[in-house]
């Protein structure tokens, strides 16, 4: 498809105008909240928590998923503004390196390989099990270090993190990775991502937040390490590959196109809710992969599911524009507030069915999506977003501004993505 084809071109005022409120979004709304209020200048690192109503909570334990998706959205934001005429993106890079020595020195288990699930807030280790959404993200936050500085202790790490998953969380009967094991890499009895999850050993989410990082270890370039990125024989690369196989015949429901959401070691389906946000983010990051993986054969199988996948996700979507949480096919639940997280993968999944296949109704989508959140999601006094919006149009103060779970990933994310693609599609 051509760059700057017609439709492009007529669409090409609305992307400069999203792509300048995206830019704005992130640099003055979103990192600029947390290097001015969530660095912890005393003990070092970020504090762990800021409740709903602003309060930040200075000894609150600190997680992994919060370090390590801090440390990949600095690393993104620096590599991509570093690389552009808009900013340096120094201090971003700076704070991606503390972020980057603090996981080094607290969280990464030295005696058993792997990183803890959480230290404390003087960073003694906490919870030690070792969950592979974690080993994951770390993978994740390491990886795009290294892809942003060529810093090759940050690529070893990323590659050790990932033998870990494969030595550890992969199932050679039936295939797949298992929720978690003990410290020691031993079975544990409660696997569960959250208290909110269902306690079964695998899940697609998980199967998500690795396929996620092993395609971001495929874009690193050539070291002598080895390379992540020998060809197709290289073992990142068969890992893809296998985990894109594993989304289409296993996780995927043929009939419905929404993903299943939790799994027997035999993939008996454990699960009927369906989960619009994990569907419109898995459309995105499957494509991703099969592109990083460079296997036409395989993207051209990719493709007919992404977008089964993301029209499958339209059901969530509302006639404001935002798309809700979950819900039961036979709509006995539905959970219809408007997580800050699932807009974010919304506005990029749709963005990517415009960009690679043309849909003009899916930047339409996107573009309603975005306005959504411009509208109720922004906190435009403290910065970040709202945790979600309830479905009676209040804003959620319940949950944490941010914290363990609340991160500037999904968002900062989104607004990397929009930066990139539109510049891909038509030039700053």
């Amino acid at each position: 498809m051509a760059v700057k084809s017609p439709l492009f071109l007529a669409n090409k005022a609305s992307l400069h105008v999203l792509r300048r409120e995206a830019q704005e979004c992130l640099t003055q709304n979103i990192l600029p909240f947390w290097l001015d209020n969530m660095l912890d200048h005393e003990r070092g690192g970020w504090y762990g928590q800021m409740t709903g109503d602003g309060i930040i909570v200075k000894d609150a334990p600190r997680g992994a998923i919060l370090y390590a998706r801090l440390l990949w959205t600095l690393s993104a934001a620096y590599r991509v503004f570093s690389s552009s005429s808009d900013a340096s993106g120094a201090e971003y890079l700076e704070a991606a390196t503390k972020t980057k020595d603090y996981i080094l020195a607290h969280f990464v288990d030295r005696e058993y390989g792997g990183t803890y699930w959480s230290v404390t807030a003087d960073g003694e280790p906490l919870d030690t099990k070792k969950q592979f959404y974690a080993q994951g993200f770390m993978l994740y936050g390491f990886s795009e270090y290294a892809r942003a500085t060529g810093d090759e202790e940050a690529l070893e790490i990323a590659l050790q993190l990932f033998n870990v998953i494969e030595r550890h969380g992969w199932d050679s009967e039936h295939g797949g990775y298992i929720e978690a094991c003990t410290r020691d890499w031993q079975p544990i009895a409660d696997m569960r991502l959250s208290a909110k999850d269902e306690n079964f050993p695998k899940s697609q989410n998980t199967h998500l937040h690795i396929i996620e990082p092993y395609t971001n270890l495929l874009k690193n370039g050539p070291t002598p390490n080895p390379s992540p990125r020998e060809g197709k024989s290289s073992p990142v690369a068969k890992a893809v590959s296998r985990l894109i196989s594993l989304f289409t015949h296993r996780i995927l429901n043929p009939e419905t196109h929404h993903l299943e959401l939790f799994f027997d070691m035999d993939w008996t389906r454990k699960s009927t809710t369906e989960s619009y946000g994990h569907d419109i983010e898995c459309s995105w990051l499957l494509h991703e992969a099969a592109l990083a993986l460079g296997d036409k054969a395989i993207l051209n199988k990719v493709e007919p599911v992404v977008k089964e996948v993301a029209a499958a996700s339209e059901k969530g979507l509302q006639p404001d524009g935002s798309m809700i949480y979950e819900g039961e096919p036979d709509g006995s639940h539905f959970d219809r507030d408007r997580h800050w997280w699932v807009q974010a993968e919304a506005v990029v999944g749709f963005f990517n069915l415009y960009q690679h296949f043309c849909d003009e109704t899916a930047l339409n989508k996107a573009w309603r999506l975005w306005q959504y959140i411009k509208d109720h999601l922004i906190d435009h006094e403290r910065g970040e977003w709202y945790w979600s919006i309830r479905e009676d149009g209040s804003v959620n103060l319940d949950d944490d501004h941010a914290g363990f779970w609340k991160c500037p990933y999904h968002n900062g994310r989104m607004c990397l993505e929009l930066i990139e693609r539109i510049d891909t599609m038509i030039g700053s």
